[in-house]
Order: C-alpha cells, then sequence, then structure tokens
C-alpha cells in the first residue's frame, strides 16, 4: 500500500497544502537577488509581481468549471509541480517586463490550487463534523516555512535562485506523487450542486463584508512574502540569509497559530478570536515599522505572522458554511475578492517602498486592520465547541 493510501482524508488535505506552499516559497525569499540581478528598484519589482496576481485572479475566476471537469486529484497532481516550474523559467528574467509576463502561469496555477484545497478543506471538514480548515492552513503555513528556510541554506552556501527554483521542480513532483496518487475527493456538501458554476462568482453582500474582514491580514500576508526579504536586505543591510529567515519567522508564527488555532474558535467564537489576533497583527506593524535592528524585525514579522494566521481561514469556512449557494461558488466569489488585494498591492507597497520607505510598505496596513476590526462581527459570536455550525455572516436576501 502506498504512502498516499495509507493517509486519512484529512491528511491528504494537510499534505496538500504543505507541499503547495513548499512550491510556491521558493521564490519570494531570492527577490533581493532577483531584484539585484535585474537591476531595478522596489516601483518596479512590484509592478512586475502583479504577473502573479493577473494570473491567480484569471484562474480564480475562470477555472471553477475546469478543474470541476478533469477533477481535483488529476489537477493537483499537474498543477502543483507545474507552478514550481513556472516560477524556475520565470527566475531567469532579465528585465521587470518578461519577469511579469512570465510570473502570470504560475499564478494561473495558483488560482486553480487554491479554489480545489480550500474546497476540499471545507468538505472534509463537514464529515468530520469538527474544524480542520485553520490546521489545514498551518501546513500551509509550515509548508512555506520549509521553503524559506530552505533558501536561507541555499542563500548561505551561495547557490543562486535559478538552480535553487529548478531542484525544487523534483522534489514536488516526488512529494505530490507519494502523497497525492491515491487523493479521492471528499464528499461534496448538501448544499452543493452538480450544475455548471458561473464563469464569475458573483459575490453576495455577505461575501464582500468577509472581503473586508480579510483586507488586512491579506495585505499584510502579501507585504510579508513579497517584501519581507527585501525589507531587512535594505533596512539593516542585514546578512544575505537574514531577509529568509525573515520570512521563515513569519510562516513559522503563522503555521503555529493556525495549528492550534480551531481549538481557540471552538471555545472563544471565531469574532472574539478574530479580534484578538487583529490586535496583535497591529502590535507587529508597529514594531517593524519602528525596529531599530533586525532581531526586533523578527519579533515583529512573528507577531504579524501570528497575527494573521487565522483571519482568511475564518472567513473561507464561513463562505463554504453558507448555504445560499453552493460552497465552491461562495469560495470562489471570496477569493476572487480577496485575491483583488494581491492583484493590487504588489504596485503599491512597490511605490510606496520606493518613495516613501520599505517601513511604510507594513506601517499602511494599520488603518485596515482598524477595517477589519469593525467588520469582524461577521464571522459569528457564538462558540461551536467542536462543531461546524455557519457563521452568521449577515444575509442579503
Amino acid at each position: 500500500m502506498s504512502l498516499s493510501a495509507r493517509l486519512q482524508p484529512h491528511h491528504r488535505v494537510f499534505a496538500v497544502f504543505a507541499i503547495y506552499a513548499f512550491g510556491l516559497g521558493q521564490i519570494f525569499p531570492r527577490l533581493p537577488d532577483i531584484k539585484f540581478a535585474m537591476g531595478i528598484e522596489e516601483g518596479a519589482l512590484g509592478l512586475a509581481l502583479m504577473g502573479i496576481s493577473v494570473g491567480t485572479i484569471t484562474a480564480l475566476t475562470l477555472s471553477t468549471a475546469l478543474v470541476t471537469k478533469i477533477g481535483h486529484r488529476i489537477a493537483m497532481l499537474a498543477l502543483v509541480p507545474a507552478m514550481a516550474l513556472f516560477f524556475a523559467i520565470a527566475s531567469f528574467a532579465n528585465d521587470p517586463l518578461a519577469f511579469f509576463f512570465l510570473l502570470v502561469p504560475a499564478g494561473l496555477c495558483i488560482g486553480a490550487v487554491e479554489i480545489i484545497i480550500n474546497v476540499e478543506a471545507d468538505r472534509v471538514e463537514a464529515g468530520m463534523d469538527r474544524r480542520i480548515m485553520g490546521r489545514a492552513h498551518a501546513f500551509w503555513s509550515l509548508g512555506f516555512f520549509g521553503a524559506a528556510a530552505y533558501s536561507a541554506i541555499m542563500v548561505k552556501f551561495g547557490i543562486t535562485p535559478q538552480t535553487q527554483l529548478m531542484a525544487s521542480i523534483p522534489i514536488c513532483i516526488l512529494l505530490t506523487w507519494l502523497c497525492l496518487q491515491a487523493f479521492q475527493p471528499a464528499t461534496i456538501r448538501a448544499t452543493d450542486s452538480h450544475d455548471k458554476p458561473p464563469i464569475v462568482a458573483k459575490p453576495t453582500f455577505a461575501i464582500m463584508v468577509l472581503v473586508g474582514v480579510t483586507l488586512s491580514s491579506m495585505l499584510l500576508e502579501g507585504a510579508s512574502i513579497d517584501w519581507t526579504a527585501i525589507y531587512m536586505d535594505s533596512v539593516f543591510v542585514a546578512i544575505p540569509e537574514m531577509g529568509a529567515i525573515g520570512v521563515a519567522t513569519a510562516a513559522l508564527s503563522q503555521g503555529m497559530v493556525r495549528y492550534f488555532g480551531d481549538r481557540f474558535v471552538d471555545h472563544f467564537a471565531p469574532t472574539r478570536v478574530a479580534r484578538g489576533m487583529q490586535t496583535v497583527m497591529a502590535l507587529g506593524v508597529i514594531t517593524v515599522f519602528f525596529a531599530p535592528d533586525p532581531l526586533v524585525a523578527l519579533i515583529g514579522f512573528a507577531l504579524i505572522g501570528a497575527g494573521n494566521a487565522m483571519m482568511f481561514p475564518l472567513a473561507m469556512s464561513a463562505a463554504a458554511q453558507r448555504t445560499d449557494r453552493p460552497a465552491a461558488i461562495n469560495v470562489a466569489a471570496l477569493a476572487q475578492f480577496s485575491f483583488v488585494t494581491f492583484l493590487l498591492a504588489p504596485p503599491l507597497l512597490g511605490f510606496i517602498a520606493e518613495h516613501f520607505g520599505l517601513r511604510w510598505t507594513f506601517g499602511i496596513g494599520l488603518p485596515l486592520i482598524v477595517l477589519s476590526f469593525a467588520l469582524s462581527g461577521a464571522l459569528g459570536s457564538k462558540s461551536t465547541k467542536g462543531t461546524t455550525k455557519a457563521a452568521s455572516v449577515p444575509s442579503d436576501k
């Protein structure tokens, strides 16, 4: 019996989250080297990174019907290694325009995989009658931490980004096959249907409220992914591997909170947990903004990672558990419009970094945390005590 066949359904979900994040996380700790090789400033890099966002938004908008048709198993077996391949190819770009266009295919893979893994996590969660969405995203964070730690080692030994990313391709292929060859899609929810999903998942009012809840965490998570390594490299002229260590620190703290976060949600209710984490996230932003040295900055990144840990999983669960439409459509709608933040964030933060300083790429998140704090009541104010009841998102009916 293969390793994949021996895994429980929720363990396979955890595995795909981790493997996907490991492939995704290879390029971001190496952005300082890629930026230096292209000889560009932060603004141009931010525009180039939009290639990932454009691809992701496009896939989130158009790929639901396609992945439903070809099946989640085949899609994941193909898309996760393909994403690693496209990132490796993009690392050879010698100017920001080429970098932009070469990142688009990687973004297409990301968007399709995001739909699959979140729907699968929700369906398995429903079948188990206990929360696993937070732990599933914890394994995403741990996979990203693994990628950042691996990158730090590669930087330490002088391995080029191109060599590192090419070497990650066979690793992703092997891990994907070992863990997912016997993958079987989970039983669909009763609220799902076999009807052809719409090309564009139109957001309801309730979904747009959840978008507002995720806004600050999406922006700051994107800033941590895209700009932490460059922040550490430029603000402190730190040792080369310190940038990758900063990315790893945020991912590790995020993963640890996500792993245990479901238990807190069950006992203290989504809204209370969300607002507590938003307070921690705000403290992290302030710490990073005023950090006098790299070690203090690392504490700030750890707080940001811990603070944004449960926001997107909580919103995804709230969207998927609504009964007004099939879960796949609500998940796609939330993902599409939440990821608009990722589309707008790279050029916005790149412009801010170039003209106001890299500290402001994180400082700009404070007013958005206030907005998300105000809207977090949409996540539900009652503890679930181990059940997966739907969050009390306002109805637009």
